[in-house]
Formats: structure tokens, sequence, C-alpha cells
């Protein structure tokens, strides 16, 4: 009996932003951190389009951003919520030295993944029934509704290869949130949910205030294109910074937007998708009372940033936004409502469960990714970014 050939290894080499952008197109979703438009967004970073070849077919693609290390000229090569990939699939013990190597001979002295894969699922209600748990301190301590098999297995798989998870206090991944909370959009099988169902969904003080805010008149519009979203960031900044100046975070500059709306806008109007990134402006009899900003990338919807008025917050302005933006999110035929990271912790005391009950009461779940990993290439250079690293 002959002996079984393994497939050939994969290959990994520099392709264009077309080809790039063409390959994410082809497949249902992918994150708007793995568009080549995001690549412009972190201008402080270098970056690169990858694709994983398997012979001449084209299966896989990454964003990879290079940030150099101080006085040395080398980089850590970041791949964040990547490489874009079919992970219950794919032969990792290929992929991943190939794209290793390929870095390393770009002078990469380490490499950062976030594979986008699932590890665990909670229902709504079981954060809400931890966090009135005393005895309940974080997510880890409540039996997951689904513990994806899938992400068990890339999470093995990974250690085995040697790369190691990069987990900061409170749960939250060295770069992107290992935890967020999302409204699934279709059902088990795949149907399409109306908005009756998501609002029902909803707590019923989240649908009271969306209720209210249609009752006193609160008016949500969205950016139809690039020339208004551009034309809404003044107006949307200015409350971002007043919201920063009330909840102690340091804003980013309206610079910083500009080339994000411009960046993923391009990105979007290239594939035939004008509404890849959107702003949104709740208003009472004029005054602008919430603002956010929404991106899609095929079925997948997120809300990016947002923004709230100290004035008139009785006015429910922050709900009445979030609901258009489920709603818009349905229309496009999204299949999920991302709204972003989280903390794992269910402390009352702790001061993110806030953050975390505004999120709950949209009724979705909480979803844990397998977060970052690293790989050493360069193990002096990795240790002195470490040190580098722990000194900020």
């Amino acid at each position: 009996m002959p002996t079984p050939t393994r497939p050939a290894p994969l290959q990994v080499r520099e392709i264009d932003e077309a080809t790039h952008r063409e390959h994410l197109a082809a497949r249902a979703s992918a994150s708007f951190l793995q568009t080549p438009g995001w690549g412009r967004v972190k201008s402080e970073w270098r970056r690169e389009s990858v694709g994983f070849f398997d012979g001449e077919s084209l299966v896989g693609v990454a964003l990879v951003l290079y940030r150099q290390l101080p006085k040395v000229k080398r980089f850590l090569a970041y791949v964040p919520e990547g490489p874009v990939l079919d992970w219950a699939e794919v032969d990792l013990a290929s992929a991943l030295p190939a794209l290793a190597a390929h870095v390393k001979a770009r002078g990469a002295f380490g490499i950062r993944i976030g594979p986008p894969v699932v590890t665990a699922r909670w229902s709504a209600q079981q954060v809400k029934d931890g966090i009135a748990d005393d005895d309940v301190r974080r997510l880890g301590d409540l039996a997951p509704t689904e513990r994806d098999t899938a992400g068990a297995r890339v999470v093995t798989q990974l250690r085995e290869l040697g790369w190691r998870p990069q987990v900061a206090e409170g749960g939250f991944a060295a770069g992107q949130p290992q935890f967020v909370f999302q409204v699934p959009l279709r059902d088990a099988d795949g149907t399409a949910l109306d908005e009756d169902a998501v609002l029902k969904g909803m707590n019923q003080l989240w649908r009271r205030n969306i209720k209210k805010a249609d009752k006193l008149g609160v008016e949500v519009t969205a950016s139809e294109g690039r020339e208004e979203a551009l034309a809404r960031l003044e107006d949307f900044h200015a409350l971002y910074v007043h919201t920063a100046e009330r909840d102690h975070f340091t804003p980013r500059p309206l610079s910083y937007f500009r080339v994000m709306v411009e960046a993923l806008a391009a990105d979007g109007e290239a594939v035939g998708e004008s509404d890849r990134i959107r702003l949104y402006e709740a208003r009472h009899e004029g005054d602008l009372v919430a603002a956010t900003i929404a991106i899609r990338v095929g079925e997948h919807a997120w809300y990016s940033y947002g923004a709230s008025s100290t004035d008139k917050r009785e006015v429910r302005g922050s709900n009445a936004v979030q609901w258009q933006m489920v709603r818009d999110a349905l229309a496009a035929g999204a299949a999920v409502y991302d709204l972003r990271g989280i903390t794992d912790t269910l402390d009352s005391e702790d001061s993110h469960v806030g953050l975390i009950q505004f999120k709950v009461g949209t009724g979705g779940e909480a979803v844990e990714y397998a977060g970052e990993w690293d790989l050493p290439l360069n193990r002096p250079l990795y240790k002195a970014f470490e040190l580098y690293m722990a000194r900020r």
C-alpha cells in the first residue's frame, strides 16, 4: 500500500491591493482590520498585502503591518484579526511557518497574529446573571453555551507550533480584544431575523429607551457615500472629544478619522460596497445628542466609535442610534452586528462592568476569540521588545 503524501506546503508572497480586495470580497466576511485600507489608516506602520498560495491558487490573504523596534532596523510583523484563511480546514503547520519565513525575510524579529476563530460563547442572560452573582468574577467562571471545537483545535496547534498567547490584565488582548459582544442577525439555520425578532431579544430597558427616543422626536440619519461621511466628521469629532473629557480617555485627532473614512470608503467602493463606513447622527430638536461610526465588510457589521452628549441624556439618543445601525445591518444582509470589545470581568464593582451591561441589553452574546499570539523569530530582539513594552 503506497504511503500517503503530505500536501505541498503553502507559499506566501506579496500581492497587490486589488488582488487582496477581490479575495476578501469573494468571502462571506473578514475583519476590516484585514483590508488594505486599514493599512493606510495605521500610517505609523509599514504595510504589505500577502497571499497564501496552494500552487497557483490563492487560498488566503493577510494585511501585515510592520512596526520598527526603536534604534534597530528590525520589525514586529502584526496581522490584526488575521490572517484570512479557512481556519477550519487549513494545515496550520504549512501556512504559519510560510508566513513566518516571509516576514523574517522582510526584517521581522517576531510576528503577532490574531486568528479570527471563536472558542466560546455566553448568552446575554448568563452574563446578566453572572454580574448579579457575587461568586462569579469572570466569564470563565461560567460554563459557556457553546465551546467551538475548531477554535480549540487552532489554539492547541498554535501551542504545538511554538506560538505564545498574548493576554493583558482584565481580558484585553495586547492589541485587539479577545472578548467581544455580538448580536446575531440570523437564526442557527442561517435564516435572517426580522427587526421585530431582534428587538424582542433586547432587554426591557433597551426597548423602552428606543421607544422613548422615538416618542420624544429623536431623529437618526446615516451618511450616504464618502463625501457625506467626511462632511459629518467635524460634528462627530467635537462630540467625541466632549465624550473623552467626560469619560477620561485620550481622543484620537480629527485627522485620524479623515484618513479612516477615506481609506475604508475607497476599499468598499472598489468592490461595490459604498456603505463600507458610515457616520450616524442622532439629533433632538436640532441638537446632536449621539454620533457613531459603523463599518461593514460583507456579512459582518461593526459599531466602531461612539460619542454622546452629557446634556439631553434623557432622550436616549445612544439607544436610538444603535437601533438604527442594527436595522441598517439587517437591511444590508449582515449575519452579525458586532459591538466590539468587552473585558471578561463580571465583578459588579469593576469599572468596566458598566460597558458590558450596556452591550448586554442588546440581547446578543459574549464571544471569546482565540486571542493574539506571538512567534519570536529572533529571540534576543524579541526579548528586548518585551522589555521595551513592559516599561511603557
